[in-house]
């Protein structure tokens, strides 16, 4: 499937195409009595790239060569524990009784004129909590009635470049550059050099976010 596809951008098949292309990524954390459970996938142009089941995340796209996906690999690994054991040290410290589910979603859509339009949105609970203002490189609150929660959320994200410039750089070139290099047919030959930066960045914002978020979301809301 992949090569027909590459093989219809060399032929210019895609000079018609209505629909824009698109990257995006998802992460679900589900946080109950002290334990994590993590979820999540990656789409480029609507096939699975990449999808995440517990501390087990598979490269479904080979879009990485065998030796840097196992690194790869590993460091999702790492950061998946770590944000585990942050969990259960701040459930000792002030137990909440229910279930908290975190969700981030992010990636690019690249339009058949040219343009593009970068996105992060968090919900907590299946309602609107953050947004990445993605030109101005700031997180806004989307949180009913403007929340201490999400106000200490956006204070903690604001904090780090990561999160900041670099999310903004991301968003608006990198993952615009994968998309355009998948539209003229040579996905092929860039995805080697912009996987790493993808992955790397996705799980460095990630992290950042799931300690800024995971020290509310167990400490029932106090910060």
């Amino acid at each position: 499937m992949l090569r027909l596809l590459l093989l219809c951008g060399a032929l210019g098949c895609g000079a018609e195409r209505a629909a824009p292309l698109a990257f995006t990524m998802l992460q679900r954390t589900r946080v109950s009595k002290g334990s994590s459970e993590f979820s999540g996938n990656a789409s480029l142009d609507g096939r699975l790239s990449h999808l995440l089941d517990g501390l087990n995340v598979t490269q479904v796209l080979p879009l990485e060569p065998p030796d840097a996906w196992a690194r790869r690999r590993e460091d999702v690994t790492t950061y998946l524990l770590y944000f585990g054991q942050l969990v259960e040290l701040f459930s000792k410290e002030r137990p909440i009784n229910y279930t908290q589910s975190l969700c981030c979603r992010l990636g690019c859509r690249l339009f058949p004129n040219g343009t593009a339009r970068s996105f992060y949105e968090v919900t907590l609970n299946g309602t609107a909590f953050l947004s990445f203002h993605v030109p101005s490189a700031t997180w806004e609150r989307r949180w009913p009635g403007g929340d201490a929660v999400a106000a200490f959320a956006q204070r903690e994200l604001m904090k780090y470049p990561k999160t900041t410039q670099d999310l903004q750089y991301f968003l608006n070139t990198t993952c615009v550059s994968i998309l355009r290099a998948q539209g003229a047919g040579t996905e092929k030959q860039s995805s080697r050099s912009h996987a790493p930066l993808v992955l790397g960045l996705i799980l460095g914002t990630l992290a950042l976010l799931g300690m800024a978020v995971g020290i509310f979301l167990c400490t029932g809301g106090s910060c």
